[in-house]
């Protein structure tokens, strides 16, 4: 059983809502795994349409903790309807024993992942067709990392396709969803020796300029940290448009460049090239 992030006593229910994007309406999300030496962290938004006058939220972090033995997390992003097939039905077969349908059976993060993409493949091959003749893509991807114990931290991407991509060393996040805005600051900042206070924090910042930048990103987010071994969600924050952290650390980071901006030299030949010509 997978329980969303932020509610750890509600499990998920994904089957009888589904929704389906109609052609020429704009889906887009924005999710970011950390996989670091101390741990991972992930933090996905809940805006699912943005459009003039429809506006809509689901939770896009699902975590998978039932068995002692493992703590797996999936983040989400694409088309609605086919993150929560492939949800739900991760879901169903997780208390079988099957290792290669089962997320609570699989021996390696490695098989997790190729469960992931299979079930992608499975809602594929069922609904593919439909969705084009209604001018629809088949259009998801998922991040999902954790651990078994006795073995190392994964992360991987995984895409629409079913095949997937491992975050490492050299670079230690994935991004799906609307990526370009908050990626200078993971670029900047993070390394594997960052601490998990520091890239929670980096994370925000990456929202906020993703928010700040695109309306189709939107509050609240759902943040879960699980730090290396410890086989748990040790944080699980929903952080609502008027969480007074995050209120605080958009105000200091907008006020903080607007002062290195300024404390920064003007460019020489710029300034000369005006004084000249005057």
């Amino acid at each position: 059983m997978a329980f969303a992030a932020g509610d750890a006593a509600a499990s998920v229910s994904v089957s009888s809502t589904l929704f389906l994007s109609e052609s020429g309406i704009r889906i887009m999300t924005y999710c970011l795994g950390l996989r670091l030496n101390a741990g991972m962290v992930f933090v996905s938004d809940s805006r699912t349409n943005a459009g003039v006058d429809f506006i809509s939220a689901y939770r896009k972090c699902f975590v998978f903790d039932q068995s002692d033995d493992r703590i797996i997390v999936i983040l989400t992003a694409g088309n609605l309807a086919i993150t929560q097939s492939v949800i739900s039905l991760l879901e169903d077969r997780a208390e079988g024993g099957d290792p290669k349908r089962s997320l609570y059976a699989a021996p390696s993060m490695f098989e997790v992942a190729r469960i992931i993409g299979n079930t992608l493949r499975e809602v594929h091959a069922e609904d593919a067709e439909s969705l084009r003749q209604h001018n629809t893509e088949f259009n998801a991807s998922m991040i999902v990392g954790g651990q078994i114990r006795g073995r190392r931290m994964r992360m991987f991407n995984v895409y629409a396709a079913g095949n997937f991509i491992e975050a490492g060393e050299d670079t230690p996040y994935l991004q799906i969803g609307e990526t370009k805005y908050g990626k200078p600051i993971i670029e900047r900042v993070v390394t594997m020796d960052t601490p998990l206070v520091e890239a929670a924090k980096c994370a925000l910042v990456s929202f906020d300029s993703t928010i700040k930048s695109n309306l189709s990103v939107a509050p609240p987010l759902d943040m879960v940290i699980v730090p290396i071994d410890s086989l748990k969600a040790q944080v699980r924050w929903r952080i609502t448009e008027d969480d007074p952290y995050f209120l605080d650390i958009r105000r200091r980071w907008g006020e903080g460049l607007r002062s290195l901006f300024v404390d920064l030299p003007d460019p020489a030949a710029v300034v000369g090239g005006l004084e000249n010509g005057s």
